[in-house]
């Protein structure tokens, strides 16, 4: 049972996932197609303008969720302060997304392989704490670059079969480029799950997972509380592979030797932001973490 939030890390990196909720208000979208072009996610962006600009998350962010009887989805859609073409640069690359990826606190190794057809992304996602690599469950996603324009990007990657039961992994990321040097991106993110993984779902939501939430508000009469099951988990993930974007970006101006911690410690530090939600380790331990984790990702090259 402990180890069924490891198969929410492929959650959040992208942009495609179609969804329902929105996260901090209690207001209920419906499902909307992917955004295929720039047009489109432009409107996508003048849609949510006010949302985007009055949020409980104290950044230009919208966060989404959905369940239904064999699927979970989590999105976030985004104002970035960074120009699009730093942003498609970035990310058109998998080695950068794997790079990006490790960010998170449940993400073990992750490896492009850019000499195979398709690309491909193998990685091992696991516990929370540090974790001998043979005992991380692996997942591998093929790369596809959908899209690239001088304003509008469409990174694909998915995942037939996940650990327990789980498939179809979809993982999109789509970006366009705003006025003022600034980029609206759509991160989004789905899977299929069985009789199972649900089983083993809801065992670790009933006993170690018990109490966590994710940011989506429901209002009950004059009660309000968060959402929380596999929506909660879904949408805490999908808020962690945000920051990591976030983070990965933040660091790209900065020399070479000091990007890797200065991600590390933006990303922590924007995770406490949403303690409720996101925290597990403190500051310390992470760091420790995540640079074995590098050490030992850079010595399998």
């Amino acid at each position: 049972m402990r180890n069924i939030p490891r198969l929410m890390v492929a959650c959040c990196l992208a942009v495609g996932a179609c969804l329902s909720s929105t996260g901090a208000q209690a207001q209920q979208l419906s499902a909307a197609p992917i955004e295929g072009n720039a047009a489109t996610l432009l409107e996508k962006h003048a849609a949510l303008a006010e949302q985007l600009s009055q949020n409980a998350y104290r950044r230009p962010l919208v966060l989404q969720s959905s369940e239904n009887a064999n699927t979970v989805n989590g999105s976030a859609y985004a104002v970035l302060n960074s120009p699009f073409p730093t942003v498609s640069a970035a990310f058109k690359s998998p080695d950068r997304w794997c790079e990006m990826l490790m960010l998170h606190i449940n993400t073990k190794y992750c490896r492009a392989s850019a000499d195979s057809s398709p690309s491909t992304l193998k990685m091992n996602i696991g516990k929370k704490t540090e974790q001998p690599l043979e005992d991380a469950f692996a997942l591998q996603f093929t790369y596809r670059l959908a899209a690239s324009a001088s304003d509008y990007l469409g990174v694909q990657l998915n995942a037939d079969k996940g650990p327990l039961g789980t498939s179809n992994y979809r993982i999109e990321l789509q970006a366009v480029a705003l006025p003022g040097g600034k980029t609206f991106i759509h991160l989004g993110y789905s899977y299929g799950y069985g009789v199972t993984s649900r089983l083993a779902m809801q065992g670790y939501l009933a006993t170690v997972g018990n109490g966590k939430v994710g940011f989506t508000q429901i209002r009950q009469g004059e009660n309000v509380s968060y959402v929380s099951g596999m929506r909660g988990a879904v949408e805490r993930n999908t808020m962690r592979y945000y920051l990591a974007i976030e983070s990965y970006l933040a660091a790209v101006d900065k020399p070479a030797p000091q990007q890797l911690e200065a991600r590390m410690l933006h990303w922590f530090d924007a995770t406490e932001q949403y303690a409720r939600q996101l925290h597990e380790l403190d500051k310390a331990t992470y760091l420790t973490m995540k640079r074995a984790e590098y050490k030992r990702q850079q010595a399998a090259l």
